[in-house]
């Protein structure tokens, strides 16, 4: 009986430590699918946010997001700091400046983080040394990037594309096309996103790409990769008549590096016939790389992407 009655005890106690690590959030509620298997990548958490007042009456827009576990609760987050996604999208639909959505937080997969959001084919299409040497770069502390990881997003997003989109569109109330799906991300996460609506364009029909990581890496002298993403992305970007792209950047600390390559980026999305009614880049004076910039200007490219 007391073997019985202790067993009882740690399943309670294991229910309630996995209650504590879901976000709590102000405004909505979250809904988490536990450690999602894949065929494609390491499972993952995935936490889903729902406005108040959702229902299955009603059709939302499904906004998907990278770095899931920072998005909402800056208790449970690494750094302490979040994005309070929550907090911002009911304003802006309180507001009615934007249209009601949901939002699909992926969490990253910590080490393979940089492998799974990495454009693939871009760095595919450097020559062996170059992507030897890309694979062998560290960080400003020794610590390599890639780890032992292969560089794998385009497993990575169709574990998005075929796995989980499918599963977010049977279990809750969506718009399933592309003008009403929408994918976004920082640093890292705004380069996955900008892969994303490339290689998916009949998909995603806008992307958010805040400090985009032009880099790649954490070097800029003789860095092949921001060319290889400025040549991948002049055969790939979407159309522009039905696709909106935002990018944005800061210049303190990691950001500091983006202001150059951003221009390049900009000059050939003018090139390519974006337009300020399709295509937003933004600059912020004094920001840096954090959750906290990302959080105090989040609302921009919402507006943008989902108006009504």
């Amino acid at each position: 009986m007391k073997r019985i009655l202790l067993v009882i005890i740690l399943f309670i106690s294991m229910l309630n430590l996995q209650a504590q690590t879901i976000p709590k959030v102000k405004k909505g509620t979250i809904e988490r699918i536990e450690n999602l298997a894949s065929k494609y990548v390491d499972a993952r958490n995935v936490d889903v946010w729902l406005p108040a007042g959702y229902t299955p009456k009603k059709k939302y827009a499904v906004l998907y997001m990278h770095d899931g576990q920072m998005l909402f609760d800056s208790t449970t987050t690494w750094n302490k700091k979040s994005w309070d996604v929550d907090q911002t999208i009911s304003r802006l639909i309180e507001e009615g400046k934007i249209q009601n959505c949901i939002v699909v937080g992926i969490w990253n997969g910590d080490k393979s983080r940089h492998a799974d959001y990495f454009p693939q084919k871009p760095f595919e299409s450097l020559d062996a040394n170059k992507r030897e040497s890309v694979l062998k770069s560290a960080r400003n502390n020794g610590v390599s990037v890639f780890g032992n990881y292969q560089i794998q997003s385009d497993n990575y997003l169709k574990f998005l594309v075929q796995e989980l989109k499918p599963l977010i569109d049977q279990k809750y109330a969506t718009r399933k096309d592309a003008a009403h799906t929408f994918i976004a991300g920082s640093s890292m996460g705004g380069l996955i996103s900008m892969y994303a609506i490339c290689e998916y364009p009949t998909i995603f029909g806008g992307a958010a790409c805040l400090s985009t990581h032009w880099p790649g890496i954490f070097a800029i002298n003789d860095n092949p990769i921001p060319d290889a993403f400025i040549a991948y992305m002049k055969n790939n970007l979407p159309n522009p008549m039905n696709h909106k792209i935002y990018f944005d950047y800061g210049d303190k600390t990691l950001d500091a590096m983006y202001p150059p390559l951003q221009k390049k980026v900009d000059e050939l999305m003018q090139e390519k016939g974006f337009s300020e009614k399709n295509w937003m880049t933004k600059f912020y004076p004094g920001q840096d790389h954090s959750e906290g910039s990302w959080k105090s200007r989040f609302e921009i490219p919402l507006q943008f992407l989902l108006a009504k």
